[in-house]
């Protein structure tokens, strides 16, 4: 991924959080037939160091668990907030006219090694921890044991889980950072304005 030095962001606790706010991730493999992406939600543990964890699963009747070998290097994209900017937000526009469209966003590579893991038991953890995140906060949240357990087992049968050992995380934040002050500020306050998650785009960058 390209990344102007501007637009980088190296702080691990942020990277977490994007992957945290945003866990439906572009996992990109090579197979023998070629490229293959899939998008799978995935539970993100990154280390200070740089290293960390991705874990989640696919359905079984999906082939990525065949066809991609054990210590096989894969990367997940994680996508976060992300605006179209249009020059008419800059003052500089009304001061020389230099300016021209662009686009705000979010995102973090996380390249790794993955494996597979057809344990019932492991699936189990897994799915569980999955659950109680994404459902979190929620007054009526559902839990795995409020399915039939034989209905789960079944369930649990029908994937396959997948652990990727991160080796390489590059985060991109474009929030208008090579902007002038001035440009910043109205950019931040008009997609502030523009709602919820205009106004998500309107924090990647520090006024």
């Amino acid at each position: 991924m390209y990344v102007p030095e501007h637009f980088r962001e190296t702080r691990i606790e942020v990277l977490q959080r994007l992957l945290e706010q945003y866990p439906l991730a572009l996992l990109v493999a090579m197979t023998p037939s070629g490229l293959t992406a899939n998008h799978i939600p995935l539970l993100a543990q990154l280390s200070s160091a740089g290293g960390g964890i991705l874990r989640g699963h696919v359905a079984r009747a999906n082939s990525l668990w065949r066809d991609v070998q054990s210590d096989a290097p894969v990367l997940a994209v994680f996508t976060g907030a992300d605006s179209y900017i249009s020059p008419r937000l800059y003052p500089s526009k009304r001061e020389h006219g230099k300016v021209v469209p662009t686009w705000n966003y979010a995102t973090v590579h996380v390249s790794g090694t993955i494996r597979f893991i057809d344990d019932v038991a492991w699936l189990r953890t897994l799915v569980e921890s999955l659950t109680d995140v994404h459902e979190a906060g929620r007054p009526d949240r559902w839990r795995v044991s409020d399915a039939p357990a034989d209905y789960i087992e079944g369930m649990l049968r029908a994937i396959v889980g997948l652990e990727i050992k991160v080796t390489a995380v590059v985060g991109k934040f474009k929030g208008s950072q090579n902007r002038s002050a001035a440009d910043r500020a109205a950019v931040a306050a008009q997609l502030r304005a523009a709602g919820r998650s205009a106004a998500a785009v309107a924090e990647l960058a520090p006024q």
